[in-house]
């Protein structure tokens, strides 16, 4: 079975590893984006591994794109709607087809399925480096240079939904509110979609990774600001005439964890010690995820927001994030007319 430790396998991987992979055969492709196209890979027969140099990163990265029925003989004009599949803090795409088998789906022969890459722990977001700015501009790199290298030569058409998972879930909601009108509907499993409410949670995270906790965004405190900007949960109103979906466990042990199955990782800073988890929850990420999606449930229907949600017993770990994602789909593609 397919367990959160292969997600916590494939962390430690890539803290060792730059972004990208060898091209293979592809004609470049850049203009003033910022972004080049320096191979294009095909894996099976729908799956396209594009490796492009970006300038918002400062190197290598690779987007996936799983093509449309008919894709290869597009014609000039020929577009499709775009299903954005947002990757966890491991920023790896290749979770959508290894874990989740994607390309299995029927219901996703005719739209465009883009799989973008993201340094480990990144975010979505365009990192405050002490007020220096600068590499990652995850944001930059998805919404500035992706999405027009896809429209421009990839058949990526302007109707867009996204989903994702834990940090991928805090994308899809944060660009959204972000940048009214990008999407139509937005889902995220397991997302850490109101990190204020714990900013210990992402601070810790930062430092068990070996990174800059002050990077990301600077100080809870000092820089609040800048933690409002970019969290979701303070732009409720800019997601009306948005579907938006929720899903997440409560860190305790689920219908889909095995038996034995093993406590997180020990994270020093992760819990408050003046309110420590519960005995019986394995998955502290979890419990937290949990917590903010139930607040940002009701911060949404507070404000007219159309929101679903699905609250269980489980853990941060894949398993559950194949069966929200399965359940989610229908929904999200009826918003792009599918």
């Amino acid at each position: 079975m397919r367990v959160r430790r292969k997600a916590i396998v494939r962390f430690a991987v890539l803290l060792s590893l730059l972004l990208g992979a060898t091209a293979q055969a592809a004609p470049p492709d850049g203009d003033s984006t910022g972004i080049r196209v320096t191979g294009e890979r095909w894996i099976g027969h729908r799956l396209l591994e594009l490796t492009v140099r970006s300038t918002a990163l400062g190197g290598p990265a690779t987007v996936r794109l799983l093509t449309p029925d008919g894709w290869e003989k597009r014609g000039s004009g020929e577009r499709w709607p775009v299903l954005y599949l947002l990757a966890g803090g491991h920023g790896d795409p290749e979770a959508w087809t290894e874990d989740y088998a994607v390309e299995r789906l029927p219901h996703l022969r005719d739209v465009l399925v883009v799989m973008p890459s993201m340094p480990v722990f990144g975010f979505y977001s365009d990192w405050w480096n002490h007020g220096d700015g600068g590499a990652p501009r995850v944001e930059t790199f998805h919404l500035d240079e992706v999405r027009p290298l896809l429209e421009r030569s990839y058949g990526a058409g302007e109707r867009r939904v996204a989903a994702g998972e834990s940090q991928g879930g805090f994308g899809a909601l944060a660009y959204a509110a972000r940048h009214p009108g990008l999407f139509r509907a937005v889902a995220g499993f397991s997302g850490y979609v109101h990190p204020l409410q714990h900013p210990r949670a992402v601070r810790a995270g930062l430092d068990y990774l070996g990174l800059d906790r002050s990077a990301l965004w600077g100080d809870p405190v000092a820089q609040r600001r800048i933690w409002q900007n970019h969290d979701p949960y303070y732009r409720p109103e800019r997601l009306r005439g948005v579907e938006v979906h929720l899903s997440s466990g409560d860190g305790r042990a689920g219908a889909l964890d095995p038996p034995g199955t093993e406590p997180d990782p020990h994270v020093p800073g992760l819990e408050d010690p003046e309110h420590p988890f519960p005995e019986d929850v394995l998955s502290p990420t979890e419990a937290i995820m949990g917590a903010e999606n139930r607040a940002m449930a009701s911060r949404l229907r507070a404000h007219g927001v159309a929101v679903t949600t699905h609250f269980y017993r489980g853990t941060h770990s894949p398993p559950y994030w194949e069966r929200e994602l399965r359940g989610a789909l229908p929904a999200l593609l009826r918003t792009l007319g599918r």
